[in-house]
């Protein structure tokens, strides 16, 4: 059997592009769960430590718990593989990592005695439920939006550049009244912005209240304690997370569910900018750089392809397609829990890999663009039936009988030159100052306040 590499690999995630997800291995692999995971245990711990309410469990001092976190701080790949010689032994993954700390606490006089007090009153939802939600908010405030921030500053630059770069516009895919490059640019760096806002403003709340939410384990064994609360301010205030107070065995994953949607909102936006830049090179609206060693067609030389939208576009259908399934499920659980949300959880990182691809491939696009000014004011001189719209408001305002159906008769479904709708705008009764206005408008001039909104978004 051929060993596991990026050319063996089934995923392209972990196989064709595993390059470009370097940076969400220590958020999203197995080896972070673990990691995490061991992490959530320790914290604990030594939370129970501190508390000193568990007359058996005296405060660590300062070098014990530093010793401790540093298990966690230098976990490395044969930790990773010490846990999962374990898992394969005992075919559990949360228990393997309780087992491991237990190992390497027996190593320690010190806490060799107190090993028994790791995973306590816990279930294996405690730790997972927590785990993730600190992985994922990480990978998320460390990856992802980071490269989607680098993503706006480049949309909203190119949206400042091109201000003044007056363009024909198109509804319905037919000419429409004009607009600037830069305007149409700002309606997606505003869009963005809002929509990572909404993102970023979600919490992740966690839960850690046994086996079916109640405590159970906890009053039996120290019923003077006020496990409740004693468990908020160790998810709230220790560990930095929103706490979840009514559950079952698992936190219901309402938080998640909303980020996998906001997440799909946000790359739907990026497939739109995809759609719409891919288009704009077809029409030659942007040239794209070309590069000297880089093949366009195995049998047209000439073609610069614009490979790096289309790319973005199909990871970008990937990763919402996950998201979406991943958010219809996980709500539902039978009972007091099934295993399922265990196997789905495990594909987030999967859906994150893919929108991690696509806005590399997309910052890439972006960066090989220029303007092609000549192209669309070329598009605009030869559309000087735009102008019916302008001309046909001015008839309203002075009470011209049929402004709408005159300007429909003349230009509809017909090529109208600049000398014939001249030779229109001359025949209307309107005062000489306002004919010379309009006679002197071209397409390139009805652009309204496109250029001030370019220049004032952000």
């Amino acid at each position: 059997m051929s060993p596991l590499t990026e050319l063996t690999a089934i995923n392209p995630v972990d196989g064709r592009y595993a390059d470009k997800v370097a940076a969400l291995r220590p958020y999203l692999s197995e080896a972070a769960l673990f990691r995490y995971r061991l992490h959530v245990e320790i914290e604990w711990f030594i939370y129970l430590c501190a508390a000193k309410q568990i007359k058996e469990l005296p405060p660590l001092d300062a070098a014990t718990c530093q010793l401790l976190r540093s298990w966690v701080q230098r976990f490395n790949s044969e930790d990773a593989i010490a846990i999962k010689v374990i898992e394969k032994k005992i075919n559990h993954d949360v228990k393997a990592v309780e087992y491991f700390l237990k190992e390497k606490m027996a190593a320690v006089a010190h806490l060799k005695t107190k090993q028994e007090f790791v995973h306590f009153a816990c279930t294996s939802e405690d730790i997972n439920n927590v785990a993730y939600a600190l992985m994922w908010q990480a990978a998320i405030q460390e990856t992802l939006q980071p490269q989607c921030a680098t993503l706006l500053k480049h949309v909203q630059s190119l949206a400042k550049l091109s201000a003044n770069t007056p363009m024909l516009a198109r509804t319905h895919g037919q000419a429409a009244s004009p607009t600037t490059l830069g305007k149409e640019l700002a309606n997606y760096s505003m869009r963005l912005e809002r929509q990572m806002e909404r993102l970023n403003s979600i919490r992740l709340r966690a839960k850690f209240n046994g086996a079916v939410g109640n405590y159970n384990a906890h009053r039996i064994a120290y019923p003077e304690i006020d496990w409740p609360s004693f468990n908020q301010d160790f998810i709230k205030k220790h560990l930095e997370l929103d706490w979840n107070a009514y559950t079952t065995q698992i936190e219901p994953h309402d938080d998640i569910i909303a980020t996998l949607y906001e997440l799909t909102h946000q790359n739907s936006i990026f497939m739109d900018l995809c759609q719409d830049m891919w288009a704009y090179i077809s029409l030659g609206y942007f040239k794209q750089t070309a590069v000297a060693n880089e093949v366009g067609s195995s049998t047209m030389p000439h073609k610069i392809n614009p490979i790096d939208f289309e790319n973005a576009e199909g990871n970008l259908v990937l990763a919402n397609g996950l998201q979406i399934t991943l958010a219809q499920r996980l709500p539902l659980s039978r009972w007091q829990r099934d295993l399922v949300d265990s196997t789905l959880l495990r594909n987030i990182g999967v859906s994150f890999a893919y929108s991690f691809i696509a806005y590399q491939s997309l910052e890439k696009g972006l960066g090989r663009l220029a303007i092609n000014e000549e192209k669309m004011m070329a598009d605009l001189n030869a559309q000087w039936d735009i102008l019916a719209e302008a001309i046909q408001t001015i008839m309203r305002r002075y009470d011209i009988a049929e402004p709408y159906e005159k300007l429909k008769a003349l230009t509809r479904g017909k090529a109208l030159t600049e000398d014939s709708l001249k030779t229109f705008i001359r025949s209307l009764d309107l005062p000489e100052n306002v004919k010379n206005q309009l006679l002197h408008l071209k397409p390139s001039d009805y652009v309204g306040y496109a250029r001030e909104l370019a220049m004032s978004s952000h």
